[in-house]
C-alpha cells in the first residue's frame, strides 16, 4: 500500500532539506515528526502545497508534517530516502540545537498560553460592565460595579501567581514552590514595608522595595532561577531528606535572590517597557495596528501570533489600554470571516459551501484557523482579499488611535472592550470593521468571478484515500450516533491547542478534557490502527464511521509511558469495551496538554457531523457526535 506514496515521500524529504538535514524521524497517529539539523532549510510552504500533506508545523522542538491517519504508509516510504545512519526510532528527540532567542520565545509563549483564557474571561467581564454603564443600568458608584470590577481586576493584581504556576510547568520545576515565591512578592507585610519608606535589608543585603502587583517580568525571572536552584538542591541533598530540605532551601535561596536582585531588576525592566509603550502610542501606534491587521494570517500560519500575547498583556497591565494586538487581530478576524462567507456563497462545491459557512461564522467570533486552513489558504484569493480589506480597516483604526481597555476575544464579541471614557473609540472600531467588511466582500466577490468560474467540485482539505483509516474497505454510509468514549469536559474542536486539529484539517469532531484515564469503545466495530505508543487509535464502526481518538497533544513523546492498551490492531470491539487506560495525573505532571480530540476522519463522506453542545460534562452513556449521511 505504501508504494503509492513513493513520490510524495521523495518530495517531502527534498523539501525538509534533504536526507543530510534529517537528524531523526518518528511518526505519531497523524503526522511525521522530523528533528532537523537546520530548520531554515525546510520549505514549509512547498510542503503544504503537496497533495497528501494537510499542513506543516514547527512545534515542540520538531518539524511536523501532518499527513492523516495513513501516516504510517508515508513514513515507510520516507525512511527509504533517508541516510542509513539516521535514527528512525519511535522515541522522538529534541537533540537539535535551538538558539537562545528561540528558547526565550518558546518559554514566554508557553508560559502565557495557558493563562490567556482566564485573562480573556476577566476582560470580557470588564466589557459587560462597560455595557451596563453605557446603558445606565448601573453606575460606577454602585456596590455592584465595585464587586464585579474587583472580580475582573483580581487576575491582573495576582498575575504573578498565574505566571508562576504556568512558568514552573513549562520549566518542569515545582509549581507549588513557584506559587510560594509569587506569594512572597505579594505578601501584605512586604507591601507595608514599602509604604513605610524605611530602609530594609535581609542578612545585611539591602532590599529595593517595589510593587509587584500586576507585574510580569519579575516572576518570570524568579521562576527561571528557581528551576536551576531547585535542580541543584535535588542533586546534592540525600534522598532520605529531600522532601523537607529541597523545598526549604529553594524557598530561602530563591526568595532572597528574588527580593534583592531579580524582583527589582524585573521591575526596572517593566518600567522601561511601559515607557516604550507610551512612546509607541505617541508616535507609531497607527503603524502597529495596520501591520497586525494586514499580516495577522501570516503570523497565525507561522505560529508567531502567540508571541505577541505577552506584549499585549504587559501593555494592559502597565498602561490600562492595549493597541498592539487587539484592534489589528479583531479587524483581521472580520476580514477572513467575510472572505470565507463570500466564498461559500459563490462556490458550486457543496462540501466547500458548508465548510465556508461554518468556518466564516467562527472567524467572525474570533477564531480564524478553520477559515484560514480550510478555505482561504487553499483558495488563496479569499486570503488576499481578506488581508487587503483588513489593511484598509486597520489603517483607519490606526490613524484614529483605536485601543481596547481589556483583553478578551478578537471577534464580534470583543466590541464592548472598546467602550471607554471617549465614546468615539467605540465608534471608530465599528467604522473600521465596516470598512473591512465592505472592501473584503467586494474584492472577494470580484476575484471569485475569475477563480470560481467552471471549477469542478473538490475537497479543499484532503481526498478520500488521503484521510481514510481503511481506504480499501467499502461500507454503506448511513446516519450514526457516536457515544462518548471518554469521560470529561466538552471542548469545541476549534479551541484545541493544536492548529491541525483546531482547523478540522483531519476531519470534524470534538474534544474532551478527560476526568478519568480510560477510553472505551463508542460503538461496535473494529480497531483499524493502534499506534505503538498506545496514545492514539483509529476505529471503524459497523455503520462506516471512521474515528480517531488521540489522547493528549504531543503525548507520543511519552514513548508509551503511562498508557496501557487492551486491544490489538484488527481486533473486533463491542460498545463499552475498555480500549486504553492511562495515568491522567502523571501525564499532566509531565507537562502535557491532555485535551483529547475525537475526529471523524471520513467527515467528507457525510453531509454533517454534529457535536454535542447541550452539556458541559459527558459520561460514557452520553451522545457525543451525530453523523448525518
Amino acid at each position: 500500500m505504501s508504494k503509492k506514496y513513493e513520490k510524495l515521500a521523495q518530495d517531502i524529504v527534498e523539501k525538509v532539506g534533504g536526507s543530510e538535514n534529517v537528524s531523526t524521524l518518528t511518526h505519531c497517529m497523524t503526522r511525521l515528526r522530523f528533528a532537523l539539523n537546520d530548520n531554515s532549510k525546510a520549505d514549509q510552504n512547498a510542503l503544504k502545497s503537496f497533495d497528501g500533506v494537510i499542513d506543516a508545523i514547527e512545534s515542540g522542538g520538531q518539524f511536523q508534517v501532518v499527513i492523516g491517519t495513513h501516516v504510517e504508509d508515508v513514513y515507510k516510504e520516507v525512511i527509504k530516502h533517508l541516510k542509513p545512519n539516521m535514527s528512525s526510532s519511535e522515541e522522538p528527540t529534541d537533540a537539535r540545537k535551538v538558539s537562545v532567542l528561540g528558547k526565550l520565545i518558546d518559554f514566554i509563549s508557553g508560559t502565557f498560553s495557558p493563562i490567556v483564557p482566564a485573562i480573556a474571561g476577566a476582560g470580557m467581564i470588564k466589557a459587560v460592565l462597560a455595557l451596563l454603564i453605557l446603558f445606565k443600568w448601573i453606575s460606577k458608584d454602585s456596590q455592584t460595579y465595585y464587586v464585579v470590577s474587583l472580580m475582573s481586576d483580581a487576575i491582573f493584581y495576582f498575575l504573578p501567581f498565574l505566571l508562576a504556576y504556568s512558568a514552573a510547568n513549562k520549566l518542569k520545576c515545582s509549581p507549588v514552590l513557584a506559587l510560594v515565591l509569587a506569594g512572597i512578592l505579594l505578601h501584605p507585610n512586604l507591601t507595608q514595608l514599602r509604604l513605610d519608606g524605611n530602609a530594609v535589608s535581609v542578612f545585611g543585603i539591602p532590599l529595593t522595595l517595589v510593587s509587584y502587583s500586576s507585574s510580569v517580568v519579575p516572576i518570570l525571572l524568579i521562576v527561571w532561577s528557581q528551576s536551576y536552584i531547585e535542580s541543584m538542591f535535588k542533586k546534592i541533598i540525600p534522598n532520605a531528606v529531600k522532601i523537607i530540605f529541597v523545598p526549604m532551601c529553594t524557598i530561602l535561596v530563591a526568595g532572597i535572590l528574588a527580593l534583592t536582585v531579580l524582583g527589582p531588576l524585573g521591575s526596572f525592566f517593566g518600567t522601561y517597557l511601559a515607557m516604550g509603550f507610551d512612546l509607541l502610542g505617541a508616535h507609531g501606534s497607527w503603524l502597529v495596528i495596520f501591520l497586525v491587521a494586514t499580516f495577522w494570517p501570516i503570523l497565525v500560519m507561522f505560529g508567531l501570533h502567540h508571541n505577541i500575547v505577552p506584549l499585549s498583556i504587559a501593555q494592559i497591565t502597565t498602561s490600562g489600554y492595549e493597541n498592539i494586538l487587539g484592534p489589528g487581530a479583531m479587524i483581521n478576524c472580520i476580514g477572513q470571516g467575510v472572505a470565507a462567507l463570500v466564498v461559500g456563497m459563490r462556490t458550486k462545491d457543496k462540501a466547500l459551501k458548508q465548510i465556508s459557512a461554518s468556518s466564516g461564522i467562527t472567524a467572525l467570533m474570533g477564531i480564524t484557523e478553520p477559515a484560514l486552513y480550510g478555505v482561504n489558504l487553499p483558495k488563496r484569493y479569499p486570503l488576499v482579499a481578506g488581508m487587503i480589506g483588513a489593511a484598509i480597516g486597520g489603517l483607519y483604526a490606526g490613524v484614529m488611535d483605536v485601543s481596547r481597555y481589556a483583553t478578551g476575544a478578537s471577534g464580534i464579541p470583543a466590541i464592548p472592550l472598546y467602550i471607554g471614557e471617549n465614546i468615539w473609540n467605540l465608534y471608530n472600531i465599528l467604522i473600521a470593521l465596516v470598512i473591512t467588511t465592505v472592501v473584503t466582500a467586494a474584492l472577494t466577490y470580484l476575484l471569485s468571478l475569475k477563480y470560481e468560474k467552471d471549477l469542478p467540485a473538490q475537497n479543499p482539505v484532503a481526498s478520500t484515500d488521503e484521510v481514510s483509516a481503511v481506504p480499501d474497505e467499502v461500507i454503506a454510509i448511513k446516519d450514526s450516533v457516536i457515544t462518548t468514549p471518554i469521560k470529561g469536559q466538552i471542548i469545541p474542536l476549534q479551541d484545541v491547542q493544536d492548529a491541525a486539529f483546531a482547523a478540522e484539517a483531519m476531519g470534524k469532531g470534538i474534544a474532551i478534557e478527560p476526568s478519568e484515564g480510560k477510553v472505551i469503545a463508542p460503538f461496535d466495530g473494529k480497531i483499524v490502527s493502534l499506534f505503538p505508543k498506545k496514545h492514539a487509535m483509529g476505529l471503524l464502526s459497523d455503520e462506516g464511521v471512521e474515528i480517531l481518538i488521540h489522547v493528549g497533544l504531543n503525548t507520543v513523546k511519552l514513548n508509551g509511558k503511562y498508557f496501557e492498551a487492551f486491544v490489538e490492531e484488527g481486533q473486533r470491539i463491542t460498545k463499552g469495551q475498555t480500549l486504553i487506560t492511562f495515568d491522567l495525573e502523571k501525564i499532566r505532571q509531565e507537562g502535557y496538554v491532555t485535551q483529547t480530540p475525537i475526529i471523524v476522519t471520513n467527515s467528507y463522506s457525510y453531509s454533517d457531523v454534529i457535536p454535542e453542545t447541550s452539556q458541559q460534562n459527558v459520561d460514557f452513556v452520553n451522545t457525543l457526535l451525530v453523523v448525518k449521511a
